[in-house]
């Protein structure tokens, strides 16, 4: 994923916005309450040592004094004000969840969960973090950090009971964790599955050092982080199926669209070989890095500009086959649309539509390629001066169901650019009998889209 735009972040995208800006957390133990109370202790000792020193100065006194008061004024509110409280703490859970958003932009990883462990200890009573998959430890921080490496086959019984029956487990004994009784540190701990759909996929696990360490609160915590990077897995592996059915969809479109002219190109060679065998050698040369490239240019993104080249380089069979008294194509490019990461597979389609179905009985068929950057959008745009379409055929080349090989290849086009570009990307078809048609891409934030 890429998680693609529209679906990259989920529903936590703004969360994940926030966590890249947020600075890191304040270690545990450093809250208001203790800086407050830290003053107090020491205007307090200020107040004695002025009192009882034989060279007391009412000046230190009064201040002194005044600090105390104050202080101790703010301490006592802190204290009694649990909106206050459970407003920074909530303030701190969200911080947090953030930032363990962020570490999973690729997914579950071992350096994901590695860095969430790191993450989450201090903010807990427990002296260890472990992050599990099905088999294996992918994240561990705290105790005995250095004997659970990421990658070590998980050994306790009682993780292996969460990942068979799906239940979260508070276990306050060695014994039930899986720990031979006097051979561990680690007394009790917090075992939550990781679940996505309906299947476990790992653990979240929290270790401790005494039973009576797990409150309420690390109970909470414990079983809200659980559902938080179970939710996170499920948006990863939601993406991942955007990603290999947008992959499919364009080796679907390649399939379809490619013999289109594949046996009129070997046609237009084989005639070429006895009348002109310089170019045939040139063409079967050209044809072959054709392919080659239709088939390599799988990835996710590549540059405009190869798009652009392929698309030339198809063109010129279609030239060998008519005539250049029968087609030409003019392209018109801004250099920062080349650099614009883009969809495989994008223009090409639309030339050889044009080609396809706007060429005239007689006459020249012109089609123009041309590429402008309007603000942080791309606007590419694809006209011919062909033969056109009615109304009714416009308004259903982008329909789901078209069966056309127009409707194809377009509708392809359409739905690859929205799932890439996201929200506010648009087609827009406009055409008019004897006239030409005109398809226009409207690429939203395609100019930060740079290589």
């Amino acid at each position: 994923m890429v998680p693609s735009p529209s679906t990259r972040r989920f529903v936590l995208q703004q969360v994940q916005q926030d966590a890249t800006e947020a600075k890191p957390a304040l270690p545990r133990f450093f809250t208001l309450e203790m800086g407050m109370f830290t003053i107090t202790v020491l205007s307090g000792l200020v107040l004695i040592w002025s009192s009882i020193s034989p060279y007391r100065s009412i000046g230190v006194l009064i201040v002194a004094g005044i600090v105390f008061t104050f202080s101790l004024v703010i301490v006592i509110r802190l204290i009694m004000d649990p909106d206050s409280v459970r407003a920074r703490q909530s303030d701190a859970m969200l911080r947090l969840a953030s930032q363990t958003l962020d570490c999973m932009k690729e997914g579950m990883t071992e350096k994901a969960a590695q860095r969430i462990c790191q993450l989450l200890l201090p903010s807990t009573a427990a002296i260890a973090v472990a992050v599990t998959d099905k088999d294996h430890i992918l994240g561990y921080a705290g105790y005995e950090e250095a004997d659970n490496p990421s990658g070590s086959v998980i050994r306790t019984h009682a993780t292996h009971a969460t990942l068979a029956d799906g239940r979260g487990r508070i276990l306050f004994t060695p014994e039930e964790i899986g720990f031979p009784s006097g051979s561990s540190t680690i007394k009790a701990a917090i075992i939550v599955p990781l679940v996505v759909g309906h299947t476990v996929e790992g653990t979240l696990k929290f270790y401790y050092r005494r039973a009576r360490h797990i409150s309420e609160t690390q109970k909470s915590i414990a079983e809200g982080f659980g559902r938080l990077l179970s939710t996170q897995m499920a948006a990863s592996a939601l993406e991942e199926q955007t990603k290999l059915a947008t992959s499919m969809e364009l080796k679907a479109l390649q399939s379809q669209i490619n013999p289109h002219f594949l046996f009129n190109t070997i046609n237009t060679i084989a005639s070429l070989i006895r009348t002109n065998p310089e170019k045939a050698r040139v063409l079967l040369r050209e044809f072959a890095v054709f392919y080659r490239r239709t088939l390599e240019d799988s990835a996710d993104l590549i540059l405009f500009a190869r798009e652009m080249e392929q698309t030339k380089r198809y063109f010129t069979f279609e030239i060998a086959r008519f005539g250049e008294d029968r087609v030409a194509m003019e392209v018109d490019i801004e250099p920062a649309v080349d650099d614009m990461m883009v969809p495989p597979f994008l223009i090409q389609p639309l030339v050889e539509n044009a080609v396809r179905h706007a060429m005239p009985s007689e006459g020249k068929l012109t089609i123009g390629v041309t590429g402008v950057v309007d603000g942080d959008d791309v606007v590419v745009r694809v006209a011919d001066d062909g033969v056109g379409m009615t109304e009714e055929a416009r308004q259903n080349i982008l329909h789901p169901e078209s069966s056309t090989g127009c409707g194809i290849a377009v509708k392809n086009v359409h739905d690859r650019i929205c799932g890439y570009f996201g929200s506010g990307t648009r087609m827009e078809v406009e055409s008019e009998l004897g006239v030409g048609t005109k398809v226009t891409l409207v690429l939203k934030n395609g100019a930060l889209r740079e290589h």
